[in-house]
């Protein structure tokens, strides 16, 4: 699903886009993917493993999604360099097209900068203009107390907790929490 361009200012002055995936974003998005999981342990991919994302893989991907009914991947730029993405999947089935999952991640240099809210503000509107979903969801790790007041403050709430979910490399289990938030309807 294809995104309309977005501009808004950042807290310190500077402008960003969020706008579907293009081709040209491809290097800075393999650059954020690698940047990312070595900033914080509370994404499920580490560095090492980025070795998997490639050029022809991520175009492929971008173009698999923007052309999808059932999901978009906005992305953010500040000037000209990915800092940002998020995602929202909705389920096709009968039983469950009223649920979407929904990610994000931002460069660690760009926290606190209103990234997160804005690129939610996104997704909400995604999702509300689908008549068939009604709930949102996604999960953070044990101790990622920024993202879960992100999400809390967006309207996300706990629903669930998945024990020992996650295994750090360093062998540290943590949990992993579920949350959800209605969209609203009328």
């Amino acid at each position: 699903m294809l995104i309309e361009e977005i501009r808004f200012p950042l807290k310190d002055g500077r402008e960003a886009v969020i706008r579907s995936p293009r081709e040209e974003d491809v290097p800075g998005t393999l650059e954020y993917l690698y940047k990312t999981a070595g900033e914080t342990p509370y994404l499920l991919r580490t560095p090492e493993e980025c070795v998997k994302y490639t050029y022809e893989g991520e175009k492929a991907l971008f173009e698999q999604i923007n052309r999808s009914d059932n999901q978009a991947m906005p992305v953010c730029l500040v000037d000209g360099r990915v800092v940002g993405n998020c995602q929202i999947l909705w389920k096709t089935s009968l039983k469950t097209r009223h649920r979407a999952t929904v990610a994000i991640a931002i460069l660690k240099e760009f926290w606190g900068q209103g990234i997160g809210t804005k690129m939610f503000e996104t997704l909400f509107r995604i999702a509300e203009n689908n008549p068939n979903l009604l709930q949102l969801e996604l999960d953070f790790i044990e101790g990622n107390v920024r993202a879960r007041a992100l999400y809390e403050k967006m309207g996300f709430r706990i629903c669930g907790v998945r024990p020992d979910a996650i295994r750090l490399p360093d062998g540290t289990l943590l949990n992993e929490y579920s949350m959800i938030r209605k969209i609203p309807r009328s």
